[in-house]
């Protein structure tokens, strides 16, 4: 599936990697950065409104959708760092230095890392429902966890995981496409399929992503805070409202990262840029506005 009115191709960012990219508009540029179990497809809404008067360039990230799916052959090749460096490399190949930024879930981690490692490159920076790497291990304990069973899963070592998620890959993707949604249609069958689909062909690399997220992103993480590094652009976070549900004061999380921070507490589900994208334009332009 593609978003009608864009513009495809693929872009080779490092060695052996090309990202799938759709692109569209003029104006300021503004990256979009989808997120888990997804592809750019999620952005459709809001990239197709966001056109009108910016660029706008959708990639899907290395390890998903039509996107490269190299080996992890060192923990590294699906860190957040690496990641963030494809998204780096995508926008200047197609001529900006320097450009807005909006990821959502595993993508909202990469942008994270990109607003850290590369703050020259980001004039404004949103984050759609995660906490940081390092504070989401921080905040999950007893069985409240089990929220995020996934996690601990995808965290093992290489080999049981991906054996199990391929063993029934619709039941384990579906699951978070069904039940992270308060409005089941904002997902309609032909984009659920085309999800499904995607993450099908794609398990290695998604554990690949997620075990990433155990081991060296938290590295990351841990370093910039112990080194007192900031998000030093404007940032909006908007996110479901995880800190009541278990235990933590989100906007404390996220302040002690930003030094120009909105947070907003939301009421639709997780997949917001498809159940609320009016909501989510006008979050986007309200920020790039700042």
């Amino acid at each position: 599936m593609r978003i009608p009115g864009f513009h495809y191709r693929r872009v080779t960012v490092a060695d052996g990697v090309a990202l799938n990219v759709a692109t569209a508009g003029e104006g300021d540029p503004v990256v979009l950065l989808h997120g888990f179990p997804q592809t750019h497809l999620m952005w459709r809404h809001v990239a197709t409104d966001l056109a009108a008067d910016h660029t706008v360039i959708c990639p899907d990230l290395r390890g998903y959708g039509d996107s490269d799916k190299p080996a992890d052959t060192d923990g590294h090749t699906y860190s957040k760092r690496t990641a963030a460096g494809d998204v780096v490399a995508l926008a200047r190949l197609l001529g900006h230095d320097r450009f807005a930024l909006a990821g959502h879930d595993r993508g909202a981690l990469v942008a994270t890392r990109l607003g850290l490692d590369h703050p020259d490159a980001v004039t404004h920076l949103a984050l759609l429902d995660v906490l940081p790497t390092l504070d989401t291990w921080e905040v999950l304990h007893g069985v409240t966890a089990s929220v995020a069973f996934h996690l601990y899963l995808m965290a093992q070592p290489p080999g049981l995981p991906e054996q199990l998620i391929s063993a029934a890959p619709d039941a384990f993707f579906g699951h978070f496409l069904d039940t992270w949604t308060r409005s089941p249609d904002a997902i309609p069958p032909e984009v659920r399929a085309a999800y499904l689909a995607a993450s099908r062909d794609a398990v290695t690399s998604i554990v690949a992503d997620y075990r990433a997220s155990a081991g060296v992103d938290v590295e990351h993480d841990t370093a910039d805070k112990r080194a007192g590094h900031r998000l030093t652009m404007p940032v909006t976070v908007l996110q479901q409202d995880w800190g009541a549900a278990l235990g933590y004061d989100a906007t404390a999380r996220w302040r002690a990262w930003a030094d120009d921070l909105e947070h907003t507490t939301v009421s639709c589900g997780h997949f917001m840029a498809e159940e609320a994208p009016a909501d989510i334009v006008k979050a986007l332009r309200d920020l790039m506005n700042r």
